[in-house]
């Protein structure tokens, strides 16, 4: 049971990140949704209070854009403020093979969001997370990261813009960061694993383009083959409150077990040359 802890969610409105905010609320946690939307963020929580019967103070929104670091800083700076502790953190929104955007901070959104983001709400929560421990963080990563290249010279994708490889870029990026974060961390009390869910029916592909006579086909295959989101959420709750995972550092896992992953995603070189630049983006160093 989780009673008593605190455990912030980023993108728990829908898919992964709701059914994750739903099973910890079972568990008698206290959720903070942490979300970019304040109706979806709503809704989501009168649908896992009306689910869970769930008392109005376990679940919290907080307005979270990862794609304005701004918006993370104001965040971050409310949590310091209000929470005594904050015993997880699970870094689950995302955004997936949409056209080429960029972030209100100029940066390619997919990378902008799924990495960059998450990277400034983690660094800006450190402290805390610190002072809470033993405390974990948790980031939602994809077995798409196997076909990732971190290209130094265009991060930013300006010289060219592929949204898959631009997607399996930022996946690949989640794992290095939490294979870095993971050597800085040790003995701190607190603990960074990843996690791969599989391939989980969400809102996720929104911007993927299926051919509308294709479109009830796809849904029967994907309802027959697909994970629901409550079982994409099963490893993301198994390490935020295990105690198989007590003390384990800079991992990944898939159905609740340890993966092996590449060797680019362990790679401690580019794991640490992305750490510096990445904080020169979000402009924690100049």
């Amino acid at each position: 049971m989780l009673s008593g802890h605190t455990v912030i969610v980023t993108g728990a409105n829908s898919g992964i990140g709701k059914a994750t905010a739903a099973a910890l609320v079972r568990l008698q946690a206290r959720v903070i949704l942490a979300c970019r939307d304040r109706s979806r963020a709503e809704a989501a929580i009168r649908d896992i209070r009306l689910e869970t019967g769930a008392p109005e103070s376990q679940l919290v929104f907080r307005q979270l854009d990862l794609a304005c670091l701004a918006s993370v800083r104001s965040f971050c700076r409310r949590i310091i403020q209000e929470e005594p502790r904050v015993d997880v953190l699970v870094n689950n929104a995302g955004v997936y093979q949409c056209p080429y955007t960029r972030t209100q901070d100029g940066f390619e959104l997919q990378f902008g969001v799924n990495h960059l983001g998450h990277f400034l709400l983690t660094h800006l929560l450190l402290d805390l997370l610190k002072r809470s421990s033993p405390s974990r963080i948790v980031v939602v990563s994809s077995q798409l990261y196997k076909y990732g290249v971190i290209n130094f010279e265009d991060l930013n994708s300006e010289q060219s813009y592929d949204k898959a490889s631009a997607y399996s870029r930022s996946k690949l990026a989640n794992l290095l960061f939490t294979c870095e974060l993971g050597r800085r961390l040790e003995g701190s009390g607190v603990t960074v694993n990843a996690l791969t869910p599989g391939i989980v029916r969400t809102n996720l592909g929104r911007h993927v383009r299926i051919p509308a006579l294709a479109k009830p086909l796809v849904d029967l295959v994907s309802r027959g083959l697909f994970k629901s989101p409550e079982q994409g959420a099963q490893t993301v709750v198994y390490l935020v409150c295990s105690p198989d995972v007590d003390g384990v550092q800079g991992k990944c896992f898939a159905d609740c077990k340890p993966q092996v992953l590449l060797d680019k995603a362990t790679d401690l070189d580019v794991a640490g040359k992305l750490w510096d630049i990445s904080e020169v983006m979000v402009g924690l160093t100049t």
